[in-house]
C-alpha cells in the first residue's frame, strides 16, 4: 500500500493537471489563502506546458491560430499529463490527439504535420553518427545486392502522409507566406541530421518503403523490391545517389554469410 506522502503526492499531481479541487491536507501561513495560492501554481505548471508544446509545434500553432492552440493544449496536457521531468519530448502523444479531437475534425492534414514536428525533435536528440561515404558504398555495389543492405543514420525518421505534409509545413516557416497548393496529393518526409542541422527531405516514390525496409534489416535487393511494390517507378541507383547526397544511411550491414561484418 502506498505510503501517506505518495498518495499526497499523486493527489497534488492530479489536481494541478485536472483541475480538481485543492488536495486535502494542503495548507499555507494563511489557511483562506491556499486555494488562490494553488490556482496560481496550477496556472504556472499549465502555462509552462503550454508553451512547451508551442515551442515542440510552432507550425501546429500557426495553422490553427493562438486561442485554438492554447485551447487544444490545455485539453492534451489534462488527458496527457507529462510523464517525465524532462520536457523536451514532451507531446509525443499530441498528434494522435489531434487525429481524435472532434473540433480539429475540418483539418485533416494536422495530425500528420504533427507528427511531422515530432519527428525533428526526435531527430535532432537523435545519436551522433558519421553518414555513409560514398567510397564505401562503393566497395559493395559490386556484390550480390542480396548481400548487403544499408544502415539507416540513427537521426532518419520517415512520415508519409495521404496529406502534402512537408508542402503544408514549408509554407509555415518564419518569414514563409502560406498559399494554395498546386498539388495537394500525399507525401513522405524523410527527417534527419546527418550533422549539426536537422533537414527534412520530401522522398521520391518508393524511397519511404525503402528507407523502411533497411531499417528492418531487409538486404539492398529486398528494400528494392519493397519500394518497387509501392512505386513502381523506383529507381534503385538515384534513390543510393539521393541518400548519401542527404546523409541518410550511416553505414553497410553485410550478411553474415558472406563477412559477418558491418562497416
Amino acid at each position: 500500500m502506498p505510503d501517506l506522502a505518495t498518495i499526497f503526492a499523486r493527489e497534488t499531481h492530479a489536481a494541478v493537471l485536472s483541475g480538481a479541487p485543492v488536495p486535502a491536507g494542503l495548507t499555507a501561513r494563511d489557511p483562506t489563502q491556499v486555494a488562490r495560492r494553488f490556482a496560481v501554481y496550477r496556472n504556472n505548471v499549465v502555462v509552462s506546458l503550454v508553451e512547451a508544446l508551442a515551442t515542440r509545434f510552432p507550425v501546429i500553432r500557426r495553422l490553427v491560430g493562438e486561442d485554438f492552440f492554447q485551447a487544444t493544449a490545455r485539453a492534451f496536457i489534462a488527458a496527457n499529463p507529462p510523464r517525465s521531468p524532462v520536457l523536451t519530448v514532451y507531446g509525443d502523444a499530441f498528434p494522435g490527439f489531434l487525429a481524435g479531437f472532434p473540433p480539429a475534425a475540418a483539418l485533416p492534414y494536422l495530425a500528420d504535420v504533427a507528427r511531422l514536428e515530432a519527428a525533428r525533435t526526435h531527430a535532432y536528440h537523435a545519436a551522433d553518427a558519421e553518414p555513409l561515404a560514398s567510397d564505401t558504398l562503393l566497395e559493395v555495389c559490386a556484390r550480390d545486392p542480396g548481400t548487403w543492405g544499408l544502415v539507416p543514420h540513427p537521426a532518419l525518421r520517415v512520415v508519409a502522409s495521404r496529406h502534402p505534409i512537408l508542402s503544408i509545413w514549408r509554407m509555415n516557416q518564419p518569414g514563409a507566406t502560406p498559399g494554395p497548393l498546386a498539388n495537394p496529393t500525399g507525401e513522405t518526409a524523410l527527417v534527419a541530421r546527418p550533422a549539426l542541422d536537422v533537414r527534412v527531405v520530401l522522398a521520391e516514390p518508393g524511397e519511404g518503403a525503402f528507407v523502411i525496409a533497411c531499417a528492418g534489416g531487409a538486404s539492398f535487393e529486398t528494400a528494392a523490391e519493397a519500394a518497387l511494390a509501392d512505386a513502381p517507378a523506383f529507381d534503385p541507383s538515384r534513390a543510393l545517389a539521393r541518400i548519401l547526397a542527404h546523409g541518410l544511411a550511416a553505414g553497410i550491414r553485410l550478411d553474415p554469410t558472406d563477412t559477418g561484418a558491418q562497416r
